[in-house]
């Protein structure tokens, strides 16, 4: 991929917007915008690099704060005039100090959304629901579901049968998502377990 690839005739100055998404997360963290320059600098030094309009200079992000961010993949879009840029943030991004320049909320994806309605789950504990039900048994029980699901998605992987795989494997995540829930612990609190072990 060479900057020379890009149209650019559409944003008039010259630049290329990129959109910086959180490898690790998929969250989308912030847009900047990078000269050949930039790009160039960007690809071969591993630190996501911007054109600064308003300072009229490359600027690499972290220089000042030290929240560099560390490029995994860039990817153009099917356009040939946006570049998506997948990174590992060293710290917050956007200089209010949070995690990302949009106000996006941090449970985004459809297994944070049920983590999220689990929760809810338990500070409400509707009747008849049956999440409501195994925080009520406890800790032994949701475990033994745990144990039960993992053993049957093994079984359906060993014999080769992939949709009930699918089917176990989805049974054993949500009980899962209750064993954390019911521990105090989220799905950030793995990805940063993960993460450091990574590196």
């Amino acid at each position: 991929m060479k900057f020379s690839d890009f149209d650019l005739k559409k944003t008039g100055d010259g630049l290329l917007p990129a959109i910086v998404q959180d490898a690790r997360t998929l969250k989308v963290l912030m847009l900047g915008y990078m000269n050949e320059e930039a790009f160039e600098k960007t690809l071969s030094g591993g630190l996501v690099t911007f054109f600064s309009r308003s300072r009229n200079r490359l600027w690499t992000k972290g220089e000042t704060s030290g929240n560099y961010l560390r490029v995994v993949e860039m990817l153009p879009d099917c356009d040939g005039d946006t570049l998506l840029v997948k990174a590992i943030p060293d710290g917050p991004v956007c200089h209010r100090g949070t995690t990302a320049c949009f106000d996006t909320p941090e449970d985004e994806g459809f297994i944070r959304s049920l983590s999220a309605l689990v929760k809810e789950r338990r500070e409400k504990m509707p009747d008849g629901s049956y999440t409501t039900s195994l925080f009520i048994k406890g800790p032994k029980v949701i475990g033994k579901k745990v144990c039960e699901e993992a053993a049957e998605a093994v079984i359906e992987a060993v014999d080769g049968n992939r949709e009930r795989f699918i089917y176990e494997a989805s049974d054993l995540v949500y009980h899962l998502l209750v064993l954390m829930e019911q521990q105090g612990v989220s799905i950030s609190d793995l990805e940063r377990e993960l993460a450091l072990r990574h590196r």
